[in-house]
């Protein structure tokens, strides 16, 4: 597949491609931009064209170095993945083995520590710190960059988020980066450059990593996962840009079910009636916190929806593309729904459930406000302070 892997990131490719070319390949290269944008997919299709002996400017696909680099075993390219310690500061090898066995086979999937947590259990969560300690840096990088290489052009590193580094374990790559041994080729990937070392983004060619176009990940989603061309279409405008995240939407069995429960809570909140509204607020609210943002996000999702369809009609870019009948009709019973204060309350209290305001309590206080918007009403905020509180009823006892 070579470059042609890569999903957009034309400009990108090119300034690689002519490096190859040319034989002016920088030593180090920062990668930065979105997550899920290809930022790994470009350095492992990077360090394949190093190490192909056959091509100049991409991989041939088929040597001994093509396969071995396609299969994580190339002894002269290394992965290092940021990861999580034990108290006793042991790592789990076999679990970051098999990270960076998937990461080459779908170099757009989620395998790192901090979006996956767990392998077998994408809803896991964790609390654990992620980084790059100075013991994986010594022994990682720093030991292995002084033996000779082996059976490839170069010895490659592709350093994943990089911007987990400890500060000793930067200042230590630092000197690495500053004298490199020959034919050492390091390839960092971040979206937070602001957060590295000064001196260590000034040693590195920097390359910026736009976001992915919908119909580039749509497109990805038939050829490459066979999703139904509708559901691919939904996926990608949920996506952000990133591909990275359609994949993690697509093999979310609860999504449709949470879409389902975005529409009920409109309607409910549309009526005020009880018998509908609190059984909506419990279904969402039994499934945690988390589960509580998530339908707040696909809240503001529908509602940008209903912006984009006022604005434009059946032109309209929809993110829920299948919805668009609901859309419409709310559109039409509804020509006074104050829009930008709807997105303004359902942002406040996902802000607010952050906060750890008891979540019955955000989702009916919302219902009520969405209730008076939706017929053209101001309403400012979901939440009052204390004080203000105390004033207004002393105001209405006299």
């Amino acid at each position: 597949m070579a470059w042609s892997s890569i999903l957009d990131q034309e400009r990108v490719v090119g300034t690689l491609r002519r490096a190859l070319e040319q034989e002016r390949v920088a030593h180090a290269y920062l990668f930065h931009g979105p997550d899920g944008v290809g930022k790994r997919a470009v350095a492992l299709e990077l360090a394949r064209a190093l190490e192909c002996p056959e091509q100049t400017t991409e991989a041939c696909d088929d040597c001994r170095a093509c396969q071995k680099t396609r299969r994580m075993v190339h002894p002269d390219v290394h992965v290092h993945l940021p990861h999580p310690w034990s108290d006793e500061g042991d790592r789990d090898e076999e679990d970051i083995g098999t990270r960076i066995q998937r990461l080459g086979e779908n170099p757009y999937a989620a395998v790192d520590f901090v979006r996956r947590p767990s392998l077998s259990d994408p809803t896991e969560t964790s609390n654990k710190q992620v980084q790059y300690r100075i013991d994986q840096v010594r022994e990682d990088l720093i030991r292995p960059m002084s033996l000779a290489k082996g059976e490839g052009q170069y010895k490659v590193n592709i350093l994943t988020d990089v911007e987990t580094m400890r500060e000793e374990a930067a200042n230590a790559f630092l000197k690495l980066l500053e004298e490199p041994p020959p034919k050492t080729i390091f390839l960092m990937t971040t979206s937070r450059p602001e957060q590295l070392l000064p001196t260590i983004v000034s040693r590195c060619q920097r390359l910026r990593f736009d976001p992915l176009t919908p119909e580039s990940i749509g497109s990805a989603l038939v050829e490459r996962e066979g999703t139904d061309p509708d559901a691919a279409a939904m996926l990608a405008r949920m996506a952000d840009g990133s591909y990275s995240r359609a994949l993690d939407l697509a093999q979310n069995d609860a999504l449709m079910a949470s879409r389902e429960l975005v529409l009920d809570y409109f309607r409910a909140a549309y009526s005020l009636k009880v018998d509908a509204l609190d059984p909506c607020i419990q279904e969402i609210t039994n499934q945690g916190r988390e589960q509580v943002k998530t339908v707040l996000r696909l809240m503001l999702r529908w509602v940008r929806d209903l912006m984009l369809y006022r604005a434009m009609g059946e032109d309209a870019p929809l993110v829920n593309v299948d919805q668009t009948e609901a859309i419409a009709n709310f559109c039409d019973r509804l020509p006074e729904a104050d829009l930008k204060a709807m997105v303004e309350l359902v942002e406040e209290a996902v802000h607010l459930t952050g906060r750890n305001v008891r979540q019955s309590l955000v989702l009916t206080t919302l219902a009520q406000a969405l209730y008076r918007t939706m017929r053209g009403a101001t309403v400012k905020s979901l939440y009052v302070p204390l004080p203000d509180a105390e004033l207004q009823a002393a105001s209405r006892a006299y």
